[in-house]
This record gives structure tokens, C-alpha cells and sequence, in this order.
């Protein structure tokens, strides 16, 4: 065994990372993956069906295969070993040899070069060719057989990195959940078209850390960022052939490394100097993570991890044939969060976000698959046990996709106290009620008001119900007003895919149009649908360009458009500033105004002595509604009375908080409608702060005294206050 080289300082010299490493030391099986420990690198590897495994390294191009090592030790189904003589920036991979045998869930091939579960950082395309499958089709046999082809050369390559990075004072935000505006983005998407971000930053972590992304984050009033999966994934074989590209990365391969083609200086630290820039803004950065599937696919699917490391561990197999997969997904296949290494990864990979990376929490894509223990989803799965008892995992943010494609999976209203929900009913009815359909008050005032018939029996407030009109699954706010079928033919599946049950309204003509009544209406309805949602109870999430009226040409389901269908535009018109500039009011005044972030959910009754209701609902001659009157088909306007008086919630600080009392006024009918404003005291007025009828949202007079008529708009919202008298 050749020593290392030593510098004179007494500590081992860098290497040529494309020399022969010449000594293997037996080393230790945790942590898992490959960890740099100052000196040299341990390799630790999860295989409880293999009987061997093989470290390839890699030249610095990750063309040439220099050096095979077994790993020497195997303790506790890990296998190990130690490299005195590696270092950061070294290439490598797996090789793991074992039985190939379908019938019985097990898929080794030492043929395929793997991608180790816990690599920090992935480098490099898959090139995609037909030695990237464990199998070849026989058609003779018409069978799969065993493919001994070698696909090295087009695999993508795990690279040790030096996690040292200077936090300096970073801190999280911490925003509270009543505080919160959640802005979801795309990385790349975000920046591609931004004229004043640097062209080479352009679609990357530095260019959402440059000044011109954080000054419009900032003055749109948001206060979390929600980013679209930055783990490591692949781009599907037929995307790529088709010349598109899995945009969105929902195809997860890597559940330690942020996705490299988003990085301008193909280096880890860059998503940490993200993070560092948008904590010192006082902004939050939430990750969506893809934990339930991989991008391996179903059993015709490729071997690149997983399934070549230990597929029967790794994956959900059908038991009576586990020749195939258990699909809760959509995708081919489900992880098996049975298997305690499984968890375990899943947890170590949250934990080392946290830790190592410093975000804020997390968005789990059909988080109801990681809950499935069996085939019924149990919301007090293995999963959110261990979770809560986490002393780092149980302190963040956690947001559940509260559904999956599996029996059973909808699950909304049923996650666990300590989760907030997408919640998709919130979505639905406000999309229907603003397009005109009848029916829907009741449904309304209870989505408004936070959705207490889905969280407070459980013991959760109204911050679980995470509240969106869009997401980037589905029209753009804008499409939403033009558009009422979808137009996906970009997608070459012959606008087949994506969901047909929109919900939408074009206002009367199919896409763009110079008319400029329906153009007005389809304005005006964007400022109703967004005031509704930054004025409702709950935490409100909003779409990355929906301020400034981004278009997807009618593309509900854009996952491979990585082109300016996808991309921002931020080249504004006069009529995207003023939404823009309409958008960044409202959330002033949510922010500005306890009433609209409350803690706790209504009582509909006075509170504490207060000689007024937290909350009633009126009609339009001014009346307090009835119970029968929820059910009224006819009913399209309403208004709410909201008590900022009756609030008897505390600051941080223990003092008591309060508000101004506020009425706001629903119209979704076609005509204008006199609404009856409630009687005042003397020497005070009701002011109106915002009327979406008027492009700005603003009234030149304001002002109306009380127990009168006020000219409610067709197909507008109004939101006024009360205030004395000068």
C-alpha cells in the first residue's frame, strides 16, 4: 500500500483526481453516502440483497472508468469502506452485483454504473440509450432477458464535495403561519427572460439570489418562496426524443443534491448562497420534494439507482407477482417506506436540507403515498411518527399534497396536526363562484373562512389550509379568464394530457382577443380571484407571474415546456404593472390588518363581552342570511362583516390585537346590484378601501355613510372599512 503524499504542514495533499487510488481502508457504515472527512473519504452503501459492491472512479471528464474497488466490510446490510487518497471533486459511481431474478422483486445488474441514494451532488446529463436497461427484450422468446451491455459512458456521475460553507449569522425567518404569503416559482423558469438578472446567472440558484429578483420579491410583499423540485432528476427518454424536457422535476433520481443544471458555477454552494440571500431579505424558501416515486419508472423502466442497488428494498412490489410495481404515483413506481432504510434515507435527506442547507420546509408532492402502510393510507403511518419526534424535522414547515392516484388517496382535511394542506376545495369553488356557477355561497363562506369543517375537529387552525386559485399544475391565472378548453399541443400527445375539468371562464371568446369590454371583464376578474384569495383565512399561495399576468397560450399541464411557454415574461405592458401594482396593495393590506390572518377560526358569535359577532353574513338588503338561505341556487352576492373589535388574539409579546371592523361585498352575477350597508355610529363612515370594478382597484370618493345603498358592480368585489368621521 502506497502512503499519501503529505505537504509539509503535515496534512494529506490534493490529489490528481485522475490518479489510481491506491489504498482502501475497511472504514465505517455511517453515515451513509460519501463523506469527506477532512483526511480522506468514507463510502457507505445500503444493499440488503447484494453480494458485492464495486466503487468505480471516474476520470475528471466522467468518461473514462479509472479503478474498480470492492468495497472490503459489510455491517448491518452497509457496505463499506474508507479512501485515504480521495478527495472533493472525485467521480465516481456503483456497480452492485447480486441475483437477477424479476420473479422474486430482485433486479442486480453489475452491467449498469448506478447513482448512489446519498450523493451530495450529481454531474453531468444522462444520454439516453438502450444499455441504460437491466434487461433486453427478446423477441424470439418473447421474454426479458439479461442485458450485459455497459452504459458508463451516458450515466450521470456522483461527485464528493467539501461541505464547508461561511453561514456567517444566517437565520431562518421563521415567519408564523398567520404571516405568511407563500410564492410558488421555478428556478429555472423564474429568471430565463429577466432582463436585468446577469445572461450567465439566467435560470439559475445566483440568479434568484441577484438584486433585481429579490427588490420584486420584496415589493410584492411575499414571505416565502416556494421552489419547484431542485433535487436532482431526470429527463424522460421520450421527452428527449421528442426534443422537450422535463421541466417541472417531478422525477426525482437524487434525494441529497440540488439539481445541477441550475447552477450557473456547477457547485453546491450556490443553492446555499440562495438561501443565505433570501433569509437576509427576511424571505423563506420552502422545497417541493418528490419522495414518493422515482425516476426509474415501472418494471420496462431503466436501472440508474435504485432498483440496481437493491430493488427489492427500495420499491413497493405487488406481492403476489413482484415482478411488478405497486403505482400510487402515476410514475411507475412507489418507494417503500415499510423498509426502515428507506425511512431512514427519507429522513436523513429532510434532516440534512435543514441542517446542511439551511431551508425553511417542505412541500411534499402526493404526500399521501408516504403514508401508505399497506394499501390504505394510515395518517399515523411509520413516516409521521418518526417525523414528528424528530427534534429538527418537527420545527419546520411541512406541507402536504394531500392526495395520491391510489384507492383512497384524497385525503384532504386528514394529515395530522402539525401539517398544513393544499387544500384543492378552496381552489375549485373559488374558481367556480367567480365564473358565475349558482349553489356555491355556503361552500364559499366556508372556504373563505379558512375551511373549519376540514381542520378544527382535529385540533388545527385555519393556517392548514394552504389556499390557492392556481399552482403550476393547471392554467395561469390569466388562462384561467381566457381560455375554456386546454391547449396542449406542444406537448406532442395530441392534447390528450392534462385535465379537462378546469373550471375556467374565457369571458365570452376562446384565447386573446382585441375586444376591449372582454379583455376589461377578464381584468377585472383576475383582481376578483386574487382579492379573494389574499382576504380569506388561511395561508395564501400564489403562482410565480400570476401578478403580472403570465400566459401559457392555454398549456394546463406545461411539465416539459422548458421554453418561454413556461418561462416569465417580464417584458410588462401597461395593463400587467397595473395588476402588478394592484397585487402588492393587497397583500399590503393583509399584511397591515390582523382580521385577514387570523389564528383561530370564527365563533360566528360575540366574543368575551364584545357587543358584536367575530363574523355575519349578509344579503344584499342588508340582512343577516339565514340557515335556509345557504342552499338558494339563485344566490350569486353576498357580503361578510368581519370584527376587527371582537379579535382576542395576542402578539408575541402577549398584547392583545386589534383591528378595524370591515365588510366585504361578493358580486359574481352579470348585472350590478345595490348592496345595503350596515347602520354606523355617529360621526363615522364606511371607507372603501378597494372596488375591483375600477382598474386600480381604487374609488376617487370613498366614502358612504351608513344604512345606505352601495353601487355594487357586476362581477366585482369591494372591501370597505370603517372609520370616523374628520
Amino acid at each position: 500500500m502506497r502512503p499519501a503524499r503529505r505537504l509539509a504542514h503535515g496534512r494529506t495533499g490534493a490529489i490528481d483526481l485522475g490518479q489510481i487510488i491506491n489504498a482502501v481502508w475497511p472504514g465505517k457504515p455511517f453515515p451513509r453516502g460519501a463523506t469527506w472527512d477532512g483526511e480522506g473519504v468514507n463510502f457507505a452503501l445500503f444493499s440488503e440483497h447484494a453480494h458485492k459492491v464495486e466503487l468505480c472512479l471516474f476520470d475528471p471528464s466522467g468518461r473514462r472508468e479509472l479503478q474498480r474497488i470492492t468495497l472490503p466490510e459489510r455491517t448491518n446490510q452497509i457496505w463499506h469502506g474508507y479512501l485515504p487518497e480521495a478527495r472533493p471533486g472525485l467521480l465516481y459511481g456503483y456497480r452492485v452485483h447480486g441475483p437477477y431474478d424479476p420473479a422474486h422483486g430482485h433486479r442486480f445488474n453489475p452491467n449498469k454504473l448506478l447513482i448512489e441514494p446519498y450523493a451530495k451532488d450529481i454531474v453531468g446529463p444522462i444520454r439516453w440509450s438502450d444499455a441504460h436497461f437491466g434487461y433486453r427484450i427478446n423477441h424470439r422468446r418473447q421474454d426479458l432477458s439479461f442485458d450485459r451491455r455497459d452504459n458508463a459512458a451516458g450515466m450521470p456521475k456522483c461527485r464528493i464535495i467539501d461541505p464547508a460553507f461561511s453561514w456567517g449569522n444566517d437565520r431562518s425567518p421563521n415567519i408564523d403561519w398567520h404571516d405568511m404569503v407563500i410564492y410558488e416559482l421555478h428556478v429555472r423558469g423564474f429568471t430565463m427572460r429577466h432582463p436585468e438578472v446577469p445572461p450567465q446567472l439566467r435560470g439559475t440558484y445566483g440568479g434568484l439570489a441577484t438584486s433585481p429578483v429579490i427588490e420584486h420579491l420584496k415589493r410584492l410583499g411575499v414571505t416565502t418562496v416556494e421552489l419547484m423540485p431542485a433535487h436532482a432528476f431526470v429527463d424522460d427518454r421520450h421527452l428527449v426524443e421528442k426534443g422537450l424536457h422535463n421541466h417541472w422535476g417531478y422525477n426525482s433520481i437524487g434525494f441529497f443534491a440540488p439539481e445541477h443544471r441550475y447552477s450557473s458555477s456547477g457547485g453546491v454552494s450556490e443553492f446555499k448562497t440562495m438561501v443565505k440571500t433570501l433569509h437576509s431579505a427576511g424571505i423563506e424558501v420552502i422545497l417541493d420534494v418528490v419522495y414518493n416515486h422515482t425516476a426509474e419508472g415501472n418494471q420496462l423502466g431503466p436501472t440508474l439507482s435504485f432498483r440496481g442497488i437493491d430493488n427489492a428494498s427500495y420499491y413497493r412490489l405487488m406481492p403476489d407477482d413482484p415482478r411488478y410495481y405497486m403505482d400510487f404515483t402515476g410514475c411507475g413506481n412507489t418507494l417503500n417506506m415499510q423498509h426502515p432504510r428507506v425511512l431512514q434515507m427519507i429522513m436523513d435527506s429532510l434532516r440534512y436540507w435543514v441542517l446542511e442547507m439551511h431551508v425553511d420546509g417542505f412541500r411534499f408532492d402526493l404526500a399521501s403515498a408516504l403514508a401508505r402502510e399497506l394499501y390504505e393510507v394510515n395518517r399515523l403511518g411509520s413516516f409521521f411518527d418518526v417525523l414528528h419526534q424528530d427534534p429538527v424535522l418537527s420545527q419546520v414547515k411541512l406541507i402536504a399534497e394531500p392526495w395520491d392516484l391510489g384507492e383512497g388517496g384524497y385525503q384532504v382535511g386528514n394529515f395530522p396536526p402539525g401539517w398544513a394542506e393544499w387544500n384543492d376545495r378552496y381552489r375549485d369553488t373559488m374558481r367556480a363562484y367567480w365564473k358565475g356557477d349558482g349553489g356555491l355561497i355556503g361552500e364559499f363562506a366556508q372556504r373563505f373562512t379558512g375551511s373549519s369543517d376540514l381542520y378544527e375537529s382535529s385540533g388545527r387552525t385555519p393556517n392548514a389550509s394552504i389556499n390557492f386559485i392556481t399552482a403550476h399544475d393547471g392554467f395561469t391565472l390569466s388562462d384561467l379568464v381566457t381560455y375554456n378548453e386546454k391547449h396542449n399541443e406542444a406537448n406532442l400527445e395530441d392534447n390528450q394530457d392534462g385535465n379537462d375539468n378546469n373550471l375556467s371562464w374565457n369571458c365570452g371568446v376562446e384565447g386573446p382577443t382585441d375586444d376591449p369590454k372582454i379583455n376589461a371583464l377578464r381584468a377585472r376578474q383576475k383582481r376578483n380571484l386574487l382579492a379573494t384569495l389574499l382576504f380569506s383565512q388561511g395561508v395564501p399561495m400564489l403562482v410565480a407571474g400570476d401578478e403580472i399576468g403570465r400566459s401559457q397560450g392555454g398549456n394546463n399541464n406545461a411539465y416539459c415546456q422548458d421554453n418561454p411557454i413556461s418561462w416569465i415574461d417580464w417584458d410588462l405592458s401597461a395593463a400587467d404593472q397595473e395588476l402588478l401594482a394592484f397585487v402588492q396593495r393587497i397583500i399590503q393590506l393583509r399584511r397591515e390588518h390582523p382580521v385577514f390572518h387570523r389564528r383561530h377560526f370564527f365563533q360566528g358569535k360575540p366574543i368575551h363581552g364584545a357587543d358584536i359577532k367575530d363574523i355575519h353574513w349578509l344579503k344584499p338588503d342588508g340582512t343577516e342570511m339565514t340557515e335556509d338561505e345557504w342552499d338558494h341556487d339563485f344566490a350569486r352576492c353576498l357580503g361578510v362583516y368581519l370584527s376587527g373589535r371582537s379579535l382576542t388574539e395576542h402578539d408575541q409579546r402577549g398584547r392583545p390585537v386589534r383591528d378595524n371592523d370591515f365588510i366585504l361585498l361578493f358580486n359574481t352575477h352579470h348585472d350590478p346590484l345595490p348592496f345595503q350597508l350596515p347602520e354606523l355610529k355617529s360621526g363615522s363612515s364606511w371607507q372603501v378601501l378597494l372596488d375591483t370594478h375600477y382598474h386600480s382597484g381604487l374609488v376617487a370618493d370613498g366614502a358612504y355613510p351608513g344604512n345606505i345603498p352601495y353601487p355594487l358592480e357586476a362581477r366585482s368585489l369591494v372591501l370597505l372599512t370603517e372609520q370616523e368621521t374628520a
